[in-house]
Formats: structure tokens, sequence, C-alpha cells
């Protein structure tokens, strides 16, 4: 029979499995959507401007 500690650690390790594993999903996301941010911005602010001869 296991001991309750190794459930209980288990337990830890799972659930700190899945918080960190959320947050690399959080940070990867929001710089995909930062980027696209800073591209879109880049595009408009290019069209903008007019071209120069």
């Amino acid at each position: 029979m296991e001991s309750p500690f190794l459930s209980i650690l288990t337990l830890v390790a799972v659930v700190l499995l899945v918080v960190v594993t959320g947050g690399i999903g959080y940070l990867t996301v929001a710089d995909w959507r930062d980027r696209r941010r800073r591209d879109d911005d880049k595009r408009s602010s290019r069209s903008a401007t007019p071209k120069r001869r």
C-alpha cells in the first residue's frame, strides 16, 4: 500500500507541472499576440507615411 506522503508528493508534483505548463502556454500566446500587434502597427505606419523619391 502507498504511503500518504508519496500520494501527496505525487499530487503536488502533478499540480506544479500543470501550473508551469499553463504558464509557459500563456507566455507563448502573449508573445505571439504582442508580436502580431507590433507587426500590424509597423505595417500600418509604413502605409501611412508617404514614400520619398
